[in-house]
């Protein structure tokens, strides 16, 4: 992930590229690099997946962020997961998908997704409770990853249709994917 984001950085201006330092490690050492309360939002998308256990990861985002910072998770919806396999036709893997929160990603790799009351407790827990949360790729889940976006007016009546569905009960709950915010006390 390191070289992917060097390879992306070389690209961008001189002023981006001294604004930017990566920094190889672990979420839970983050005491080790930065002070308590040194950031107002904190990014965690698309990494839990790959932590065997995320309470550790997340208490450690958790004590860099500041009263008041936003905790912003992008997570793979275990309770969703039977829904991709089973819109494609794959019954196997779907009825295997209700007992299991691990899943094959798109890369190939066996990773774990999170379910949404398990991470409200942790976030209560660390304090940055959950203050908002959102589904993503509801309808669009199933569309190929280097599918091109339809012209306009379709694609800005399918972004209303994917926003409206994210933030709705019951779709947001079997999107593909969940967006929580929790906000530091």
């Amino acid at each position: 992930m390191l070289e992917a984001v060097r390879t992306a950085l070389a690209d961008e201006p001189e002023g981006i590229r001294q604004r930017v330092k990566l920094l190889e490690g672990d979420g839970r050492e983050t005491g080790a690099t930065f002070l308590p309360g040194a950031f107002d939002v904190v990014l965690c998308h698309g990494v839990l997946m790959y932590t065997d256990e995320p309470d550790p990861l997340l208490a450690g985002l958790a004590r860099v962020l500041a009263p008041g910072g936003l905790l912003s998770l992008l997570v793979r919806n275990a309770d969703a997961l039977a829904m991709r396999p089973g819109l494609a036709g794959d019954w196997d893997a779907a009825l295997g998908s209700f007992d299991s929160a691990t899943y094959t990603n798109r890369l190939g790799l066996t990773v774990r997704a999170d379910r949404r009351e398990e991470l409200t407790t942790t976030l209560t827990a660390i304090g940055a409770p959950l203050h908002a949360w959102y589904g993503v790729r509801v309808f669009t889940d199933q569309a190929p990853d280097a599918a091109e976006p339809p012209p306009s007016p379709e694609w800005d009546r399918l972004l209303a249709a994917e926003e409206r569905a994210g933030r709705t009960d019951p779709y947001r709950a079997v999107a593909a994917l969940l967006h929580l915010c929790g906000v530091r006390g």
